[in-house]
């Protein structure tokens, strides 16, 4: 059962369902069924978020979780995360309930899950982020992934102002993340290029007008981004994504290394949805399985010297494998 201060905690933080509408956050174009079923993503983050807030333990948590249809899973996974996360900022358990999560019933959502530490990020004062990503040495994924976290946290800013990140473009304050603050502004516009494919509601057009309006120079991490959600999400048709990898132009290495990323985060969820199949193979010309595969073959799990961590080679070394003469037809 829910605790009464968990409750509270609910009321006070977490949005409506119908606050995460693109209705309500002024999106674009009009309602469609792709944008219903966009929009049931922030909405199972919401539901995550409010059960990781007021129950009392995980097994309680992960019941309620399970009750989620699975191609929206990792989504409230992200949700929960949030909660726990946020949770262990205001308590003394400091990334206990996290690390818990993320080490049992969350492990297949990881990635994800670092994108709900972001969510939480964009609520926590700066000074607290130092404690929000719990220890999980022996994940393979860990810390390279984290980078996802800030992911999430630009997804989070371009969402709920539209018009301070997107129309006017401002540019996040740096944060030393793993000791790279230049490299905070790229990782956050991953996040910022996801965040544009709901804003537009799958419109391929649409997304690559939003994207090209960007200085050039963020071009690359934004197309990263709506690769990511792309591919993770669906939304859009087979026509549709390879008119968008044509528009990527030189930067659909970077759409295909989003791609690549969606595709090893829904493999290593266990379930793969047919649009996440069809968008890989469009925008990547590889199915999910090769695609996730690769990720895994040029994965870069040590901290290089220099001025990238390592989650940026790992991403360069995945680019490095879709030249836009080599995107044909899956294989």
């Amino acid at each position: 059962m829910p605790t009464v201060l968990g409750s509270m905690r609910r009321l006070l933080m977490a949005p409506k369902l119908a606050d995460v509408t693109f209705a309500r956050r002024g999106f674009p174009g009009p309602a469609t069924e792709v944008t219903r079923h966009l929009e049931a993503v922030p909405q199972s983050v919401v539901c995550g978020f409010e059960w990781g807030i007021e129950t009392r333990d995980h097994w309680e948590l992960e019941r309620r979780l399970a009750l989620v249809d699975r191609e929206l899973l990792g989504f409230a996974y992200e949700g929960a995360t949030m909660a726990c996360t946020i949770l262990d900022a205001m308590g003394p358990r400091r990334g206990t309930r996290t690390r818990d999560l993320l080490r049992g019933p969350g492990a297949p959502h990881l990635f994800l899950a670092y994108i709900g530490i972001g969510f939480a990020m964009a609520r926590l004062p700066r000074p607290l982020w130092r404690h929000v990503v719990p220890d999980l040495t022996g994940s393979p994924y860990h810390p390279t992934m984290t980078w996802l976290a800030v992911d999430g946290y630009g997804f989070d800013r371009a969402y709920f102002d539209l018009d301070r990140w997107v129309t006017r473009q401002e540019r996040l304050a740096p944060y030393p993340w793993q000791g790279h603050a230049d490299y905070f502004l790229r990782a956050a516009d991953q996040g910022l290029g996801r965040a544009l494919w709901f804003i537009h509601g799958a419109r391929t057009v649409d997304v690559a007008a939003a994207v090209g309006a960007f200085a050039t120079e963020r071009h690359g991490d934004l197309w990263s981004g709506v690769g990511l959600a792309a591919t993770f999400a669906g939304g859009a048709d087979a026509d549709a994504l390879v008119a968008l990898r044509r528009a990527a132009g030189p930067y659909a290495p970077d759409l295909a290394q989003g791609a690549a990323f969606a595709a090893k985060a829904r493999s290593h969820a266990g379930y793969v949805p047919a649009h996440s199949e069809a968008a890989m193979g469009a925008l990547g010309g590889r199915s999910v399985a090769a695609a996730a595969a690769l990720a895994d073959d040029v994965a870069v799990r040590a901290e290089p010297a220099g001025a990238f961590p390592a989650y940026e080679s790992w991403r360069r070394n995945v680019r490095a494998h879709f030249e836009p003469a080599d995107l044909g037809q899956p294989r």
